[in-house]
């Protein structure tokens, strides 16, 4: 054995004998009757009699000490070489950032800055000494008077009413144990304690306890708990809130004032009677606190929000999957984030009953590909299941765009006629959504009017196989079956990659990648992820891209996404409606940012008659609205009427009758000017 180990078992058997032979705990113990020889104490054997404590000879005495430093050596666990006592044993946390910097939410263990003794009001300090050890500064780390006192407590009440552990051993049990309550753990508990005190002073235990004892709703420490509870640091509590605080380590879950607050404040005001017991109250001030007791501050949980850390969190550990503390710099835009979730919820409540449509997703992008806002349902406290990233439904003609892009790359143009009329693929014959056929029309009135049997036609004569590589070359990664009826979007998507996909329109071809996580750090500031540089691709032609942005805004100017017009803002976008009304969506930008909603029932029952131009629209709508408070008005390239096929032969005839009034005027002069049908 080394001399440093000697050394060590020296310091640790006068800090055992200290605590074990103090002859005021003795002569306490003895005074109860009771063999005080718990926990450390086990080394050594004390007898009460006539109370007198009567030990060992010295060097018995002293073979005992060292048997119990060797026991200690070899049962205890111990500290790690080299780390840092504030973080043994630490429970990793999440912590959320937004685009501004400010936080989101922490999942996990919350800790807050550490705090010192010194930095506490004298009665925050007091309160926790009073309730949880109020000889800490007497005892050695194990107090043996404490313990007798606590035992013959419960022995006399027949219950476990006082527990017997000081504040050193708690600390102990946190950094090092399990919270196990067997004799083994307990022992362990007593010689760890030991080792604390002949370590560190009173002061920096203290400061350990306080900064590290759990407090409740995921809360470590007293800093972290004011905090979230009382939205304030620990060193400017109140007395009420300090006694609050103090009462929790007894039940922290069970007693945390946001799930008990009645009961958080009952075991409030048994500290404040251990205040006045203790003499660091008087009994005029413990009533003034009682008749105004703490309460929390109103932390509503944000629905949306939660789906946003569930999926975050997620990806933040796959990027970096250590027990460190993470802080996720997210894209999330705090405001919009509001702003989407007041929408989905308005907008269920004014008109979902009625429609038989109970949930709703949002998900939004700025054109550089960067999250902005996600909702994925209802209510995250009902359900936390995201539809926004988990559900698969079928996009109906959102879905359409995917193939008229497939149109123009393959030489067709918005101006290109097909006829609206009864067509048979097989045995499947597609009928429109208003059970009218129009006749000639041009591509862009087609989209613009959700024209099913052009959108058939275009496909089939476009090829199945290449709409399908067009929607995957843009971000579509579900599986798509090349039936007919792919073209209608018969195919299940997510909202998530279906709104993404649209990405490449708003930015004229350009290749956009998706991201919610800007850098990953951990407690320290070590930067353990940041997202890299785009590389600029190019997913189609400007000219195509500009022709669908030209078709896209037909639809919310002239077509079936009216209710989802922004005033004079320009936008685009495309209404989907599956079969039988189960899913309805409503997929759209501006020049500055790209949304997509989904409407529909998690069980797939029909909706009455949802469909993606009313509520999915008007969602979009009181979003974008929201969102775009006092950003500019860009007009998007392409965003302008559009001439359709029936508006064209209205043109022909008016000038036909032009012609003929011009000819009877003048005999016939001007014939030929305009030229016949």
């Amino acid at each position: 054995m080394t001399q440093r180990a000697w050394r060590s078992i020296g310091k640790l058997a006068q800090n055992a004998g200290k605590a074990v032979f103090s002859w005021r705990t003795l002569m306490g113990a003895a005074s109860l009757g009771a063999a005080a020889g718990r926990g450390a104490g086990r080394g050594a054997y004390v007898f009460v009699r006539s109370g007198q404590a009567a030990l060992w000879g010295s060097r018995a005495l002293t073979a005992a000490m060292i048997g119990l430093a060797v026991l200690f050596i070899g049962f205890a666990p111990k500290a790690p070489e080299g780390a840092d006592i504030w973080d043994v044993n630490r429970p990793p946390s999440i912590t959320l950032v937004d685009s501004e910097g400010d936080i989101l939410a922490t999942r996990g263990a919350i800790y807050g800055e550490a705090v010192s003794v010194a930095d506490l009001p004298p009665y925050f300090v007091e309160a926790f000494l009073a309730t949880e050890d109020r000889r800490f500064y007497d005892h050695r780390g194990v107090d043996l008077r404490g313990t007798a006192r606590a035992f013959v407590t419960n022995v006399r009440a027949g219950a476990l009413r006082e527990g017997g552990s000081t504040i050193t051993q708690q600390l102990a049990k946190n950094l090092y144990l399990s919270p196990d309550r067997t004799l083994v753990r307990k022992a362990k508990e007593a010689m760890l304690a030991l080792w604390l005190e002949g370590r560190y002073d009173k002061n920096e235990i203290l400061s350990l306890y306080l900064n590290r004892i759990y407090l409740g709703a995921g809360a470590y420490g007293v800093e972290a708990a004011a905090q979230h509870y009382f939205g304030k640091s620990a060193a400017e509590a109140t007395l009420a809130e300090a006694a609050m605080l103090a009462g929790l380590p007894k039940a922290p879950s069970a007693l945390a004032p946001t799930r008990n607050l009645e009961g958080a404040q009952a075991r409030a005001a048994d500290v404040l009677d251990n205040l006045v017991e203790t003499g660091d109250l008087d009994r005029f001030d413990a009533m003034t606190a009682k008749a105004a007791p703490a309460v929390p501050v109103n932390r509503a949980a944000d629905s949306g929000l939660g789906y946003f850390f569930d999926y975050i969190a997620a990806k933040a550990v796959a990027l970096a999957p250590s027990q460190r503390d993470l802080i996720v710099h997210t894209t999330l835009n705090a405001r919009l984030q509001k702003v989407a979730e007041s929408a989905v919820t308005a907008t269920l409540a004014e008109e979902g009953e009625m429609l038989n449509a109970n949930q709703a997703a949002l998900i939004a992008y700025d054109r550089d590909g960067a999250l902005l806002a996600m909702v994925g349902g209802e209510s995250y406290k009902e359900s936390q299941f995201n539809r926004a990233v988990q559900a698969k439904r079928q996009p109906g003609s959102a879905f359409k765009p995917f193939v008229y892009l497939a149109a123009l790359e393959a030489g067709m143009t918005p101006k290109s006629k097909f006829v609206d009329g009864p067509i048979e693929i097989g045995d499947w014959a597609p009928q429109n959504y208003s059970d009218v056929f129009v006749g000639e029309v041009r591509l862009a009135e087609a989209m613009a009017k959700s024209i099913n049997t052009v959108a058939v036609q275009v496909s089939e004569e476009t090829g199945r196989d290449n709409v399908a590589a067009v929607a995957e070359r843009l971000g579509v990664s579900s599986d798509l079956t090349p039936h007919p009826s792919l073209a209608l979007g018969a195919s299940e998507v997510t909202l998530n990659e279906l709104t993404a996909a649209y990405l490449p329109f708003q930015n004229r071809g350009a290749a956009v990648a998706p991201y919610a996580i800007r850098m990953l750090t951990d407690g320290e500031g070590e930067v353990l992820f940041e997202k890299p540089s785009p590389e600029t691709a190019r997913l189609m032609d400007r000219s195509h891209a500009d022709e669908m942005t030209h078709m896209l805004y037909q639809v919310l100017h002239s077509g079936t996404g009216g209710r989802a017009r922004l005033g004079d803002r320009s936008a685009a976008g495309k209404t989907g409606t599956s079969q039988e009304w189960r899913d309805a969506w409503f997929v759209g930008y501006t020049h500055q940012i790209t949304a997509g909603v989904w409407v529909g029932n998690d069980d797939r029952t029909p909706m009455n008659e949802v469909t993606g131009g009313n509520l999915p629209a008007e969602i979009w709508r009181a979003f974008m609205s929201g969102a775009h408070t006092g950003a500019p008005s860009v007009r998007l390239p392409g965003a302008y009427p559009a001439i359709t096929a029936m508006s064209e032969e209205a043109l022909t005839d008016f000038y036909d009758d032009l012609e003929y009034a011009f000819d009877r005027l003048d005999g016939g002069a001007r014939r030929g000017l305009f030229g016949r049908r």
